[in-house]
C-alpha cells in the first residue's frame, strides 16, 4: 500500500477531516448545527407568538406604503366619489384604467390621498373640498321613455342629463339606471359616495315599479316570481307583489325589488313567458314620485329628505342645504312652469334634430 494510501485511512480511522476534526455521523449532519435563539418577547417567522405556553394571534396592520401615517388619508376613490366625478365604482374604473394621476404619477387601486395632493383626471386638475366643507345635494328627475341614462350618446339621443341644473363644481351622478324604455322616478347626488351606497346590493334599499304585464298571469306564476327564478347572472324575486287591475289580457302589478340588477325587473316577468308592455318606477326607499312633478321635470330635495337618504345608508347627516324651506312644496303654479320648461326644451330639440339632418 502507497503512502498517501495509507495516510489517508488513517484520517478516516481517527475521525480527521477538512471540517474542523468533526466526527463521521451516518445519519447526516441534520441537528448538529447551532440553535437559532430568539429574543424574549418575539417569535420565530411564520410561527404565531406565545405566552406562558398560549397562541397570542397578531392582528395584521394595515400600512400605506405612500404616508408615513394613514389616519388623517383615505381612499383616492373615495375622495374623488365625494366631489362628483362619479360614482366609487366609475373612478375605479378610471383608475384600473390609468386615467388618473397623483402629483404626476399614475394613480393605482389603494391608493390614499390626504388632500394636499394635486389629483387629475384625464389631465384635467380636480379641484378638492375637505368633506364637511361640501353640500350633499340630492334631485328627483321624472325619466320619460326614450331617454338614455349615459351623458353623452354618440347616436344623439336625448339623454337624462341634458335638463339638469348647472353645477358650480362637481358634477350630477345617477343613482342607478333606468332603460331606454322605462320611465319614473331616478335620482342624481352630488356625492359619490352617496350615490355607490344607495345602488350597492347590500344596503338593500327598495325600489318599486308599477308595470303593465301583457299575457295570462295566474297565482302558481305570482308564487314563483315571489320564491325566486334563476336568471342568468344569479338567483332572483320580487319581495313583494300587489295587483292593481287591468282588462283583458294587460293587468298592472306593483312590485319591490332591494337591488337594480340591469332588466331585472322585465327579465324576472319573461321567465313565466308574459311580457312587460309599460314599466315605470314609483319608488327608491320610502320616497315616492311626486304626482304633480311632470316627465321630463326634476326637483330638488330639501334638507330633510337629503339626511333621510344619508341615514338609510349610514351616512353623516347634513347640516346645510341649497334649497331654501319655502321652495320645497310642489304646487300648481311651479308645475305648470316645469312643464312649460319641459315643452321648451323638446322643442330645441327637435329644431336641433332637423338641423342635423338637413
Amino acid at each position: 500500500m502507497s503512502q498517501d494510501k495509507q495516510r489517508a485511512k488513517s484520517k478516516r480511522d481517527t475521525g480527521d477531516t477538512k471540517q474542523g476534526n468533526k466526527p463521521d455521523n451516518k445519519y447526516g449532519s441534520r441537528g448538529t448545527g447551532k440553535k437559532s435563539t430568539v429574543k424574549k418577547g418575539q417569535s420565530k417567522a411564520g410561527q404565531p407568538k406565545t405566552i406562558k405556553g398560549k397562541k397570542v394571534e397578531e392582528k395584521p396592520v394595515q400600512v400605506d406604503f405612500q404616508k408615513s401615517s394613514i389616519k388623517d388619508s383615505e381612499k383616492l376613490q373615495k375622495v374623488l366619489a365625494r366631489t362628483g366625478k362619479g360614482s366609487r365604482r366609475e373612478i375605479e374604473a378610471m383608475i384600473g384604467q390609468g386615467r388618473v394621476s397623483v402629483n404626476g404619477k399614475t394613480a393605482f387601486l389603494g391608493d390614499r390621498v390626504d388632500g394636499s395632493e394635486q389629483i387629475r383626471i384625464d389631465g384635467h386638475q380636480v379641484k378638492l373640498t375637505a368633506q364637511d366643507e361640501d353640500i350633499c345635494r340630492v334631485l328627483i328627475y321624472n325619466k320619460p321613455e326614450g331617454e338614455m341614462c349615459t351623458r353623452k350618446d354618440p347616436e344623439g339621443r336625448a339623454t337624462v342629463f341634458d335638463r339638469l341644473p348647472p353645477l358650480e363644481s362637481g358634477r350630477w351622478v345617477a343613482v342607478g339606471r333606468l332603460d331606454i324604455n322605462t320611465s319614473g322616478m331616478l335620482l342624481f347626488t352630488t356625492d359619490g359616495e352617496l350615490a355607490n351606497r344607495l345602488m350597492h346590493p347590500s344596503q338593500k334599499v327598495e325600489r318599486e315599479y308599477a308595470v303593465r304585464v301583457f299575457g295570462e298571469i295566474n297565482e302558481a306564476m305570482l308564487q314563483t316570481l315571489r320564491t325566486g327564478v334563476k336568471l342568468e347572472d344569479g338567483h332572483a324575486r320580487f319581495q313583494k307583489i300587489t295587483y292593481r287591475g287591468g282588462e283583458g289580457r294587460n293587468h298592472w302589478f306593483h312590485v319591490v325589488l332591494s337591488e337594480g340588477r340591469n332588466r331585472e325587473v322585465r327579465r324576472l316577468w319573461e321567465s313565466q313567458e308574459v311580457q312587460v308592455s309599460r314599466l315605470i318606477r314609483v319608488r327608491y326607499g320610502d320616497m315616492e314620485m311626486q304626482r304633480q312633478l311632470p316627465l321630463g321635470g326634476w326637483t330638488e330635495l330639501g334638507l330633510k329628505e337629503v339626511n333621510y337618504y344619508r341615514k338609510l345608508v349610514q351616512l353623516k347627516p347634513e347640516a346645510q342645504s341649497k334649497v331654501k324651506v319655502d321652495e320645497k312644496a310642489m304646487d300648481n303654479a311651479k308645475s305648470r312652469r316645469i312643464r312649460r320648461s319641459v315643452k321648451k326644451h323638446q322643442q330645441q330639440r327637435q329644431q336641433a334634430t332637423r338641423r342635423r339632418r338637413k
